[in-house]
């Protein structure tokens, strides 16, 4: 669910027009397709723990500061960055992290100024305050999807994606075209074909310890996706699987632990 961030942002952003340049310069390239992290910031101190991400994508934005993500039209006009009317996630989390979306959220409707050199961004907003980034890919680039460790940390099912039940883990490591799992209870291993967008496992042997309730049912999980192809997305230390069945799509989130 969504709602206007603050009545105040939208009555101050700009109602951005058809046109607009997406990129700060002719010699430089453009913000759009790319999303930022913070390196450091000057003028404002982050929560500890926390950093900023930025987003833009077919001319809009989308923000976290370690809460909810917030977002809205942009255009580049010269070197300032006008946010049109922001709408947020409505997550609630602990005081600090809510006013320091507030704060960008701010941030991002004062205009602020752009720099861009190469995968380094700068927005410098009013007062002295400046965000300085660095292009994701450089700053948290993609986790290899074979030879990584990945561990299970989410299930999907019906458009929903739920925790882990009680302690139980699972994982996968793949190899030279041989995957090792652990279902959350035994072992398996199966031959698997890997494409830049896809799985495809062959049937899997698994060792028939038996398993309580919470390790069986993560275990039934994991073995209902891997199996046949599976469609994966990788994002930093993210992967994430997506295998449809008659019954809809079913999947696993998972993070390197390498």
């Amino acid at each position: 669910m969504t709602k206007p961030l603050l009545p105040l942002l939208a009555a101050a952003a700009l109602l951005l027009g058809a046109c607009g340049s997406d990129s700060v310069s002719d010699d430089s390239p453009g913000l759009d397709g790319r999303e930022f992290l913070s390196t450091n910031v000057e003028g404002h101190d982050l929560v500890e723990g926390t950093d900023i991400s930025i987003t833009f994508m077919d001319g809009s934005l989308s923000a976290n500061a370690g809460c909810n993500t917030m977002g809205g039209d942009y255009v580049l006009d010269g070197d300032t960055l006008e946010v049109g009317p922001m709408f947020a996630t409505e997550m609630g989390c602990e005081p600090a992290l809510m006013e320091q979306d507030t704060w960008l959220a701010e941030f991002l409707a004062t205009m602020p100024t752009v720099s861009l050199d190469g995968d380094q961004l700068t927005l410098q907003g009013d007062g002295g305050t400046t965000l300085n980034m660095l292009d994701r890919e450089s700053a948290d680039p993609d986790r290899p999807i074979e030879g990584t460790l990945w561990v299970v940390d989410g299930l999907v099912a019906n458009e929903g994606v739920s925790t882990l039940p009680g302690d139980a883990t699972a994982s996968i490591r793949i190899i030279e075209g041989m995957a090792a799992v652990e279902t959350g209870c035994n072992a398996g291993s199966t031959s698997v074909e890997v494409t830049d967008t896809t799985l495809t496992f062959s049937p899997m042997a698994v060792t028939m310890m038996a398993c309580p309730p919470d390790e069986t049912k993560l275990q039934d999980a994991v073995l209902a996706v891997l199996d046949g192809e599976v469609s994966y997305q990788i994002e930093a230390d993210r992967l994430s699987l997506r295998r449809t069945t008659p019954d809809g799509e079913i999947g696993l989130e998972l993070t390197a632990n390498d």
